[in-house]
């Protein structure tokens, strides 16, 4: 009922929402003397703080591109495989812009609330030197329940799928919640002796042992239950959704809980965001929209994915313990041996703690120590593992720099 009554109030808010949209144009409207007012301006300011703070906010777009002759070319995208639950979207710049031939990689974008365009920068720093695609993971609210359940498992699958379907000499790239699934993915397709495993695989900022320095969201899964989770966070997807009846962990939650872990920050941002539109600081305000645009951008998780997650990976610590299992199979990390291993962490990450990353080096352990490599970027968060200067100056080039050195064309 919880999901069915955040849907009826938001679509009560809906009219008022509307109405400071329209006051606030006509407010802004250059021909209206009040717009050029102080108290103009904080009226229109208000308005705004409102209807940014009562919206849905959908799915962003990517929206890249690239310099072609002194000229901003957008960059194409192609969904080149497709599931229920998933696209994978194939970056395609102009062919203008693409000159020697560039490592495949594969970035597996985290399914954890937010959209793949999180990773925006991420594949903006990443796409002038590799051939870049990535996961493009669907809401489950808009998913048909007639399509299915998908849980860990299927995860697994798909990750398998797609790495195949790139063919040979892909690279991957797992971004903080997929490390697990994906490292799982790799073994598994060594296990098999799959000639199609991926020349190497990145691990950035991912909850491989949560053991290891836990954070305050390892240390909540440990505090409850599994029950616990499925009888507070699991709801039914309301009608008229196209996914309606389908269980699932709501994106509106996840984001409580988000803004919940700094919410000083975020009051006082909204703050700062009133008086830079007060002030006409348009620069200020245009920074804080995109990234609040993106932010509060939520989808909601299957339950089978969401609750099979926090078991295995946070409350039974299945894959470093060795029990982790994929369709009845135990996952084995020490088979990884044609795959070379990048892993990546934040000094001050405060959602993948220290080390827990770090853990998969341990557990790769039949890999040579020329094709392994473990890097700790000083003064960055969980963010800047990814995104942001820090990452620019000094991930991405090391990211890129392994990916060559461990290409199956050099050899």
């Amino acid at each position: 009922m919880f999901y069915q009554f955040y849907e009826l109030n938001h679509a009560m808010i809906a009219p008022f929402r509307a109405a400071a949209q329209s006051m606030r144009l006509a407010t802004e409207n250059p021909f209206n003397p009040f717009s050029r007012t102080t108290a103009g301006r904080s009226f229109a300011a208000g308005l705004e703080v409102f209807e940014r703070a009562t919206r849905r906010y959908g799915k962003p777009e990517f929206g890249l591109t690239v310099i072609v002759d002194g000229e901003k070319v957008p960059v194409g995208e192609r969904v080149v495989w497709s599931k229920p639950f998933c696209d994978l979207l194939h970056f395609e710049p102009p062919v203008t812009a693409v000159a020697a031939r560039k490592p495949k990689l594969l970035i597996v974008a985290p399914m954890s609330g937010h959209y793949a365009t999180l990773l925006r920068g991420t594949v903006d720093t990443l796409l002038p030197e590799a051939d870049v695609y990535i996961t493009d993971w669907k809401d489950a609210r808009m998913v048909p329940l007639a399509d299915g359940r998908f849980d860990l498992d299927d995860y697994i699958d798909y990750v398998i799928a797609m790495i195949r379907h790139l063919g040979p000499d892909t690279h991957v790239m797992a971004v903080c919640q997929p490390s697990v699934p994906v490292l799982a993915a790799v073994a598994v397709m060594e296990q098999d002796g799959d000639h199609l495993s991926p020349s190497s695989m990145t691990l950035m900022g991912g909850p491989i042992d949560t053991r290891i320095n836990p954070t305050a969201v390892n240390q909540l899964a440990q505090t409850r239950p599994l029950k616990w989770f499925e009888d507070n966070v699991i709801m039914n997807v309301p009608w008229p959704q196209p996914g309606f009846m389908r269980p699932v962990y709501p994106g509106f939650l996840q984001l409580s809980g988000f803004m919940s872990m700094n919410l000083d920050r975020h009051v006082i941002a909204h703050k700062d965001f009133y008086l830079h539109l007060v002030k006409n600081d348009g620069d200020s305000a245009e920074k804080h929209r995109d990234f609040y645009d993106e932010y509060l951008a939520v989808m909601d998780l299957a339950a089978e994915f969401y609750l099979q997650t926090v078991d295995t990976v946070f409350i039974r610590h299945a894959l470093p313990k060795g029990e982790m299992t994929h369709r009845g199979r135990l996952v084995d990390p020490g088979k990884i041996v044609r795959t070379a291993l990048l892993t990546v962490e934040g000094e001050n990450d405060d959602i993948s703690g220290l080390g827990q990353t770090h853990a998969a080096q341990t557990l790769c352990n039949a890999i040579s120590d020329e094709r392994r490599l473990h890097y700790v970027q000083p003064d960055v968060g969980h963010y800047g593992v990814f995104n942001g200067s820090r990452f620019r100056r000094e991930i991405a080039p090391r990211i890129i720099s392994f990916m060559k050195a461990n290409g199956r064309s050099n050899g």
